[in-house]
């Protein structure tokens, strides 16, 4: 059946860290995208798209209000939705003290049944409609969680987490193990429908080297699936990889060594990198995933824009909310903080680049910009509403914008999930509000009894 939203739109057609922003932003004040079959089949102006839709089109309209593409987290946890705001010190002493007790009660395949519904309850909620998701150790937390998502038609990445040492006992797997069962994952997994696989080593120094060896084999043996890590998030950590490895040159030197980096390689933070580790992910086209609410709260540095975005040899990059150590689902949120990180280096973060990082700029890093990410013919119809007064404040502040840079830049400092007011996947709605009386809905996949 065809569907279509009527409303303002923006959307991305280039990277506004290189180009000029009204070059960049796609805006219709009053537009009309068409769906059908999960694909955007038409998008324009009302004027020019209402006369040629069928008689029994359903339309909705939404006033007040900017139709984006979903938002797209480039790195998180969904086991450690638990223990999100839980205070700690910083990385090693925060792993082990909250993440790896979590991780453990994963064995439980109706306890990972329930964080799973849990974790994308509240990624629709803040309009995530993608993500690239960190499971465990265990195979069943890859099982219900790609269920889930497969209930809802998201496209979601994901994978197992490979360790086999400095982890607690109940976490550890032999690298032979591991190899195994990623291979029946990604044979159960990869491109069923919208999910996709990450074979995932949690970093470098809870693998050993016949792990890397054997977690880089079964990566380079499965051609289109992805492969994300941690990367350079903390200092004693990059400490700790000097050690565990000292006959590499640095912590990229590790990945690089064995065949980890590349087209779809994703890794989190990037902090604490050197101007020879930015140029070799920009030739080897390996993204980074910036997540400033988790390392702001585990105090563990400052992303550098200025070199990652580097003309000279720019580095892909998405924005991440990297949760538990990451303190909201939201991407208006995290997109608040990242504009402080940057501002805190000397760099100032517009509002069209931020927006971008979470939306084009996430699916370029994943390399999943041919189907998500921007909002066009032939693309897959994940899209979000994002109301301008869904708070009192919004609304108050959004009289005095002067324009849609400066409305962009309101929602992304003041908008949090109250902001989105629907959710859409492959053009079913998933997720939205009423305004009167206030109250928010799911779609039928997020009831407890169907996960």
């Amino acid at each position: 059946m065809t569907a279509a939203i009527r409303g303002s739109v923006v959307t991305f057609k280039k990277n506004p860290f290189f180009n000029p922003a009204d070059e960049c932003i796609v805006y219709e004040q009053d537009a009309m995208i068409v769906m059908q079959d999960g694909l955007i089949t038409a998008v324009g102006s009302a004027d020019q798209v209402l006369p040629d839709l069928s008689a029994d089109c359903r339309i909705e309209r939404y006033d007040h209000a900017l139709i984006m593409p979903g938002f797209i987290d480039c790195h998180v946890h969904y086991p450690q939705t638990e223990i999100i705001g839980a205070c700690g010190k910083q990385l090693i002493d925060w792993l082990n003290k909250y993440t790896f007790t979590a991780e453990q009660k994963f064995r439980d395949a109706s306890y990972a049944r329930e964080a799973a519904r849990v974790f994308l309850r509240e990624c629709l909620r803040a309009g995530t409609t993608s993500a690239s998701v960190f499971c465990t150790v265990f195979a069943q937390s890859v099982d219900t969680f790609f269920e889930a998502s497969a209930r809802l038609n998201m496209r979601n990445i994901a994978g197992k987490v490979l360790m086999d040492r400095n982890a607690p006992i109940g976490l550890i797997e032999t690298p032979r193990s591991g190899y195994d069962a990623t291979k029946k994952l990604i044979e159960r997994w990869h491109g069923c429908g919208r999910q996709l696989y990450a074979v995932t080593p949690r970093f470098a120094p809870t693998s050993s080297p016949e792990q890397m060896e054997m977690t880089g084999a079964v990566w380079q043996e499965h051609p289109g699936t992805y492969l994300q890590s941690h990367l350079s998030e903390n200092t004693e950590e990059v400490e700790w990889v000097g050690r565990a490895y000292p006959e590499r040159h640095g912590y990229l030197d590790v990945y690089a060594y064995y065949g980890q980096l590349g087209p779809r390689s994703i890794y989190g933070h990037g902090i604490h990198l050197s101007d020879a580790e930015f140029r070799k992910l920009h030739d080897t086209g390996t993204a980074l995933a910036h997540c400033p609410t988790s390392n702001l709260f585990l105090g563990s540095g400052l992303f550098d824009f200025h070199h990652a975005m580097n003309s000279a040899r720019p580095v892909r990059v998405g924005l991440a909310t990297d949760l538990g150590a990451g303190t909201s689902f939201s991407q208006l949120v995290t997109m608040n903080e990242a504009y402080k990180v940057a501002q805190m280096s000397g760099y100032s973060l517009s509002a069209a680049q931020a927006f971008y990082l979470a939306t084009l700029g996430a699916a370029q890093a994943l390399y999943l910009d041919d189907k998500v990410g921007s909002i066009a013919v032939g693309k897959e119809a994940d899209l979000i509403v994002l109301d301008l007064k869904a708070t009192p404040i919004l609304e108050y502040r959004m009289q005095y914008a002067d324009d849609l840079d400066e409305a962009l830049f309101i929602l992304m400092t003041l908008g949090d999930d109250r902001a989105v007011r629907a959710t859409f996947i492959a053009g079913e709605k998933v997720y939205w509000t009423e305004s009167a009386p206030c109250t928010e809905q799911f779609a039928p996949a997020l009831a407890e009894a169907s996960l």
